[in-house]
């Protein structure tokens, strides 16, 4: 769960980084390098593997695209070109750009037709805060104009991640177009508010489908966080469980698979998503007593992915012991557990000179590699259009500073994320 202090794609760095499971680095020559993103993708086991059968394991970032303005931030600042040579510059290979689903449920209101953007900047921060920054967005990125529409700024996205070789793992992070997450903000689970379960099959079908030609799309999360709608006590008495969970996650699936098949799937677990227990070690899911089955779900096409925030533990050996106990014990198998490739597609820390080096975030940055799990960070933005009610939000947590120009911190790039890109993909 993000602290409330504090959509499209492509394609990745490089097979060449990528292990087999021999530990042997993959071939880096021409033949290989031209065949990327060499997908799809599939699952074997507690691996990742591209069309050749070589592993990938992501190693990449978080670009918000949820936002109330509905389209990734930082275009005011930069150019869609520059923020993707930044994240290319720390030998990233992987970006999870979100999503939200009142976007596509604006677009089937509108007769199919995405919205244009001088409409959503206007529709997101007022007609004089939305013209103006609007203008700035036309003025870093001059492909556009106020008629392009969100989806083709997505688009754009994709296509620069793709030609600077950077796989998109797309995240639906909610249904309605906000700051995430609480237990109280009407998105928390299947039925709440403004969490229509028939709308969100067919947000996941759209972009599925939509994303097929995007060629570094190579998966898609079904859910962002699902946790317990706190002030919904009949929602949460009737369906926030493990049983539910199962039933929702696999009307998501079957609609992403039939949408684009080539798309690996992955699960989120509850709590805002910190714990798949009962997956892994497939004990019953409550309060039934059926069990996580594989045929239930796409042939080799499921990851699991989890989420940590414990910025306050005392010890390495507590976070790892917590990520194992919630999931992680998924990679190292054994009689009874369900084997899955596991990915931490959310952790993240105040970005100055000191966090870094504290118990929380060392330890990821050596746990992670060591397990060769893929993770991506959060979060890539320095600067939100807008979040909570404030425009131009700083993000201290952004690896990028306020106006996208550089690194917040760059003592922590230098100093262990570079080496933590390296180290999961060496």
């Amino acid at each position: 769960m993000k602290p409330l202090f504090a959509l499209l794609p492509s394609a990745t760095f490089g097979l060449g980084a990528a292990l087999q499971d021999t530990g042997r680095p993959y071939d880096t020559g021409m033949s290989s390098r031209a065949a990327w993103p060499n997908g799809p993708f599939v699952t074997s086991g507690r691996w990742i593997r591209d069309a050749s059968g070589q592993t990938v394991t992501y190693a990449g970032t978080n670009w918000p695209g949820h936002g109330e303005t509905m389209v990734p931030e930082g275009l005011q600042y930069q150019s869609i070109e520059t923020i993707v040579g930044m994240i290319k510059s720390l030998g990233m290979n992987a970006v999870r750009l979100t999503f939200a689903i009142q976007m596509i449920d604006e677009i089937y209101a509108n007769g199919g037709n995405d919205i244009t953007l001088e409409r959503a900047f206007v529709q997101a921060l007022g007609q004089t805060n939305g013209t103006r920054v609007l203008g700035q967005v036309l003025a870093k990125n001059p492909r556009f104009t106020r008629s392009t529409t969100r989806l083709e700024v997505f688009d754009a996205v994709a296509e620069e991640l793709y030609k600077q070789q950077i796989y998109v793992h797309l995240d639906n992070h909610v249904s309605k177009a906000q700051w995430c997450c609480s237990g109280t903000d009407g998105d928390t689970w299947w039925g709440d508010r403004n969490f229509n379960t028939a709308n969100w099959v067919r947000g996941l079908s759209y972009m599925a489908k939509h994303g097929k030609s995007w060629p570094a799309l190579m998966s898609i999360g079904l859910r962002n966080e699902p946790r317990e709608p706190q002030n919904n006590p009949a929602l949460t008495w009737s369906s926030y469980n493990w049983q539910s969970w199962s039933s929702f996650m696999r009307q998501g699936a079957a609609a992403v698979n039939q949408a684009n098949p080539d798309l690996l799937i992955f699960l989120s677990g509850l709590n805002y998503d910190t714990t798949l227990t009962p997956v892994v070690q497939g004990t019953a899911l409550t309060p039934g007593n059926g069990r996580f089955r594989f045929e239930d779900f796409p042939a080799n096409k499921l990851v699991l992915e989890l989420h940590t925030y414990e910025g306050g533990v005392n010890s390495c050996s507590t976070l790892q012991n917590n990520l194992y106990r919630n999931g992680f014990q998924t990679l190292q198998g054994g009689p009874g557990i369900n084997v899955f490739p596991m990915m931490l597609t959310e952790f993240g820390f105040l970005m100055d000179d000191r966090t870094w080096r504290g118990v929380y975030a060392s330890c990821l940055a050596s746990y992670l590699p060591a397990q060769k799990a893929g993770w991506t960070i959060w979060v890539l933005a320095g600067s939100y259009y807008t979040r909570q009610g404030i425009q131009d939000f700083d993000e201290t947590w952004g690896l990028l500073n306020h106006n996208w120009s550089g690194w917040r911190s760059p003592s922590y790039i230098e100093g262990a994320l570079k080496a933590m890109v390296r180290n999961t993909l060496s």
